[in-house]
């Protein structure tokens, strides 16, 4: 089995900063992908950002120049450093894995998500 616990979320004023961290643990061999989806009331989830093993990232358009995804390998980590928040970047923020589990089953795992509320 295999868990994300994500950390980090709140209520933040416009232009403000939050940092969102996810913690994977349990049968891990390999992360392949770790990365972050929102859902915002009445709206689809849709990817924030993701990276990849390898260190390759991936962000939307409305998140680029703002947002900063990284992550610890060794700690099966990754962290999204949001700045300059906007109203409209508040959602509920899910992270995402897809790992590669010690039994050789590559699955997708998600956290319970993390509010985030971007408000003056």
């Amino acid at each position: 089995q295999v868990q994300l616990v994500e950390s980090g979320g709140g209520l933040v004023q416009p232009g403000g900063s939050l940092r969102l961290s996810c913690v994977a643990s349990g049968s891990i061999f390999r992360s392949n992908v770790m990365g972050w989806y929102r859902q915002a009331p009445g709206k689809e989830r849709e990817l924030v950002a993701r990276i990849f093993n390898d260190g390759s990232t991936n962000y939307a358009d409305s998140v680029k120049g703002r947002f900063t995804i990284s992550a610890d390998n060794a700690k099966n980590t990754v962290y999204l450093q949001m700045s300059s928040l906007k109203l409209e970047d508040t959602a509920v923020y899910y992270c995402h894995a897809k790992i590669r589990t010690t039994s050789g089953y590559l699955n997708d795992y998600w956290g319970q998500g993390t509010q985030v509320t971007v408000s003056s």
